[in-house]
This record gives structure tokens, C-alpha cells and sequence, in this order.
């Protein structure tokens, strides 16, 4: 595993990390972790999430939809 440095944390925000990881019950170095691991996926997840939530929208509308790759090609060979 890696370890990774971070400098120049405000004091205040430090405090509250340490706030944080006191009323998880968990060393500060556990809570970023914690913090770090949860965030870093996040983006994605809510993507995903997105897409599948227009994917449904548009199923219950019964229209045809090209392919954007297609229509792509189309562009660049204009």
C-alpha cells in the first residue's frame, strides 16, 4: 500500500477531521482512509447511477436512438 503526505492542512480542518474520527470511534489516519476511499469512487458511482436512471427514462418512451458512433463517423468523414 501507499502512504501519501499531504502538508499544509489548515489547523482548523485538521481539528475537525480529528472531531470526525473521534465520534466514528477511529484513529484520524483510519478516518482519512476512510474519507479518501469514499470519495475517490464516488464520481463514478453517481455516473453510473445517472446513466442507468436515463437508460430507464427512455425505455419507457419507446423511441429509436441511433448510434452515436455512427453518427460520429459521419461527422469526421464530412
Amino acid at each position: 500500500m501507499a502512504n501519501v503526505l499531504i502538508r499544509d492542512i489548515p489547523d482548523e480542518i485538521v481539528n475537525d477531521l480529528k472531531q470526525m474520527a473521534k465520534l466514528h470511534n477511529r484513529p484520524l489516519q483510519q478516518e482519512l482512509r476512510e474519507i479518501l476511499v469514499r470519495n475517490a469512487c464516488q464520481p463514478y458511482r453517481d455516473v453510473a447511477r445517472q446513466a442507468a436512471e436515463i437508460r430507464r427514462k427512455l425505455a419507457g418512451k419507446h423511441r429509436a436512438f441511433t448510434d452515436s458512433a455512427e453518427l460520429l463517423r459521419e461527422d469526421r468523414n464530412r
